[in-house]
């Protein structure tokens, strides 16, 4: 396509690496003027036998390691006058669901440091957006669920990882704050949740996620104390 690429591989839970992996971009590619966090970790447990190490780590990689990038490269694009910031979240971000606290818990940290960050440079020419898909079909996180012979429900919807890039670059170009993608229309529940929180409990549970993330669980060696008595 004419473009220069580069590959510049680090391990962002490391955080010790994000320093390097700035410098090393900017010394094959030049100044970042676009940056995409979508680097992330889930792992489907109960919460109380998640490890505090499995924990931390889910933290430092989904939402420490992209406010640390974002803290290295925005002063940088704040004085070129030119720049974009994307956090990739995920429904989970804006309703939680169990078995997934904290991977719900960094997602949601993801949109309000997007707020957060479009409220302090609102006058500034660099933008921040948050993307947040539903299920990836032809993702990772995806196709190890299927390959465990389970069926995420439809009612949560599917999305592409194409789709979710083709959204991204909407968000640059028309520097939009939040972007759902998702075969499923669900803002309307999302902003009823808001509204009436106790009865959006009750409603969601017509989705089954949290049963399809009870099976997740299970599937992988997880299963809460109860189930070992």
């Amino acid at each position: 396509m004419g473009v220069e690429a580069a590959a510049v591989p680090a391990d962002l839970g490391d955080l010790s690496q994000i320093a390097v992996v700035v410098e090393r971009t900017e010394g094959v590619l030049g100044p970042i003027a676009l940056l995409v966090n979508n680097a992330g970790i889930e792992n489907t447990a109960s919460f109380v036998q998640l490890t505090p190490d499995e924990l931390t780590a889910m933290v430092d990689l989904n939402l420490t390691a992209p406010m640390l990038l974002t803290h290295r490269v925005l002063p940088a694009m704040l004085s070129r006058g030119a720049g974009h910031v994307v956090f990739v979240s995920s429904l989970a971000g804006k309703r939680g669901v169990a078995y997934n606290e904290p991977y719900n818990a960094t997602k949601g940290g993801l949109v309000l440091l997007t707020q957060s960050l479009r409220a302090e440079y609102a006058s500034s020419p660099v933008g921040f957006s948050v993307v947040c898909p539903g299920w990836v079909a032809d993702d990772g996180m995806f196709q190890r669920v299927t390959d465990a012979g389970m069926t995420a429900p439809r009612l949560l919807g599917r999305t592409t990882t194409e789709r979710v890039a083709t959204k991204v670059v909407s968000a640059i170009k028309g520097d939009l704050p939040e972007v759902i993608v998702n075969s499923v229309p669900i803002r309307g529940v999302l902003a009823f949740g808001e509204l009436a929180p106790r009865l959006i409990e009750r409603v969601v549970r017509v989705f089954a996620a949290d049963k399809f993330y009870h099976r997740v669980s299970a599937s992988r060696g997880r299963p809460e104390p109860s189930d070992r008595e």
